[in-house]
């Protein structure tokens, strides 16, 4: 009798041990998880019915990082902290909105995730508070949940209704986040299905008020010269920049890296580029290389793709010029700043509005007119439909389909209307 008790307390003492080894682990599972370090991590594969919305976009975000471009980084980290704030419950000790959008934008949503040793406290501690604060993924399925989020996208951060196009971005991150998780089997079913919900239209149509004639293109290349002092020559190096834009439609982002090399550029007559890459600035943060600018392929073509574009005497001539009072960058880039880096967004920004200044009588400084130096590209493909260019050879040379060109670029040169009336006005006045 003693025997079989002693050995049924032995039965239950080895039950206790191994469920009190079960529940230590599963103990020490949740501590992990809630540690910066399991936070990183997020919630392991075998608890994916709990996961919360957080440590499922951080997931995300290191599933989608090396698919996508640094620019598109760039805007799947502002949708996904977007999104996740719309996704925290109000619990003690909120963070500030500042610190909460510096510490996801600057550290939870990029990847390689920074250790949590190397964060500042105030971020560390703001994402821990994240981390608790997340609502379950699962909440997604809720439809009331799913259309407060929809709503609270629509808005930036002052809380003001956004811009179209960047509720089109952060909608675009949302429905692809939640195709994911449905596909990884985190949700049963798409929650945004049953949502009767429409994006912000966006404008696909160039305003007509934003282009520029040729006179008043070549005034304004003329007044970049004068940007600057001369010795420095801060305009002087970006007239053949712009002039790319304007002459050859080329995007900001091709004129950038020009080189010689894929240059034909005769004495007399008509030259070439071919153009086969573009160095979108993105900022250090979102590149491979630490680099403030991406070097991709040609927009929407296959990444070794090139696209001929001719050059007209008058560009060329200006090349030419630039190249003998410049010199080329050790790459071979035709453009650089004065260490011979690639010429930055703000840099060329900043030369365009002091030469509109310049170059433009007082009534046109405040208007639309070639506000933007991507503008000029607008006005060099709605000058050459003007001129009765085939469209499928525009199309080729800017390197749009026909029906994205037919829709966006298809506009009137300013004062055109005007060349217009007197026409019809003359063709009236002869049958008096």
């Amino acid at each position: 009798m003693a025997g079989r008790r002693t050995a049924g307390a032995t039965d239950v003492r080895a039950l206790a041990d191994d469920l009190g080894a079960v529940l230590l682990r599963a103990v020490r599972q949740g501590v992990a998880d809630e540690s910066p370090a399991g936070i990183s991590r997020g919630v392991p594969q075998g608890r994916a019915a709990g996961i919360s919305w957080y440590a499922f976009a951080l997931e995300y975000m290191e599933m989608r990082w090396p698919l996508i471009a640094a620019k598109t980084r760039d805007e799947t980290n502002d949708a996904l902290c977007a999104i996740t704030r719309a996704m925290l419950r109000d619990v003690r000790g909120r963070p500030s909105d500042e610190l909460l959008r510096r510490a996801m934008r600057g550290w939870a949503f990029v990847v390689p995730r920074p250790e949590p040793r190397q964060m500042p406290a105030d971020v560390r501690l703001a994402l821990r508070w994240v981390a608790g604060a997340s609502r379950p993924l699962a909440d997604l399925m809720d439809p009331a949940m799913m259309r407060s989020l929809l709503t609270a996208l629509r808005l930036n951060q002052g809380g003001a209704v956004a811009a179209a196009e960047t509720q089109r971005h952060k909608h675009k991150v949302l429905v692809n986040a939640v195709r994911y998780a449905v596909e990884q089997r985190k949700l049963p079913a798409d929650p945004l299905a049953p949502i009767k919900w429409s994006v912000a239209e966006t404008v696909d149509e160039v305003d007509p008020r934003v282009v520029a004639n040729p006179s008043q293109a070549r005034s304004l290349l003329c007044a970049v010269s004068y940007v600057g002092a001369y010795r420095r020559a801060r305009g002087r190096r970006l007239v053949g920049l712009f002039a790319g834009m304007y002459y050859a439609g080329l995007r900001p982002a091709e004129a950038v890296g020009v080189s010689l090399p894929n240059c034909v550029l005769p004495a007399e007559g008509w030259g070439q580029v071919t153009v086969h890459r573009t160095l979108p600035q993105a900022g250090k943060r979102w590149t491979d290389t630490g680099r403030a600018h991406d070097e991709r392929g040609l927009k929407g073509r296959p990444a070794d793709d090139t696209r001929p574009v001719p050059l007209p005497p008058e560009l060329v001539a200006l090349w030419r010029e630039s190249i003998d009072t410049f010199g080329v960058a050790d790459d071979g880039r035709l453009f650089f700043n004065e260490r011979g880096g690639i010429v930055g967004s703000s840099t060329y920004d900043r030369a365009w509005h002091e030469a509109r200044e310049l170059g433009l009588p007082p009534d046109l400084v405040c208007s639309l007119l070639a506000a933007r130096p991507y503008d000029l590209r607008h006005s060099a493909l709605s000058t050459w439909l003007n001129a009765g260019v085939d469209p499928t050879e525009v199309a080729e040379r800017a390197g749009n389909s026909v029906e994205v060109l037919m829709t966006t670029y298809a506009k009137c040169l300013y004062g055109r209307q005007e060349i217009a009336n007197q026409r019809i006005d003359k063709l009236l006045h002869e049958y008096e």
